[in-house]
């Protein structure tokens, strides 16, 4: 297992662009996610269990390991995009590989290939234990699109 300490750390100002723009996200907070890293091309989202985003069998919900990870690989993409542009997903396939289940869950995006309007990024989902070592659950790839800010 990497050791988090050790990754490089995304400016102060990309770090805050990063973290506001997540703020406004109703999904994220309706969910409980909160970023617990930005690197250059790299978001960790950590989601704590609880009854609210599981199924039936009490595993985390495909639905609530999906979102995370789609905005995790999102947010890796929009750390290497100039300040005056947003970013959107195009598409992206995940593969349940695993139930679910732990302490947390905790995503990783990381960029693959970072284009001037297309941006290419891997996902992944660990589940995480109270103790011992975290579980790859689900694995994916996205497309992004880099667009123009809107006027506001």
């Amino acid at each position: 297992m990497e050791d988090r300490t050790q990754q490089e750390q995304a400016s102060p100002e990309v770090q805050k662009r990063i973290q506001d723009s997540f703020d406004r996200q109703g999904l994220m907070a309706h969910l409980g996610a909160r970023i617990t890293h930005v690197g250059p091309g790299r978001v960790h989202i950590v989601l704590p269990s609880r009854p609210e985003v599981t199924q039936q069998h009490g595993y985390f919900h495909a639905g609530a390991t999906s979102a995370i990870a789609d905005t995790a690989g999102g947010y890796a993409a929009y750390t290497l995009f100039p300040e005056d542009t947003e970013v959107l997903t195009v598409e992206y396939k995940i593969n349940l590989l695993a139930p679910a289940v732990g302490d947390h869950i905790e995503a990783v995006g990381t960029v693959l290939k970072a284009g001037r309007t297309l941006t290419v990024c891997q996902l992944e989902v660990f589940g995480v234990p109270d103790c011992g070592e975290r579980k790859l659950v689900a694995n994916g790839q996205q497309t992004l699109i880099r667009v123009k800010r809107p006027e506001r």
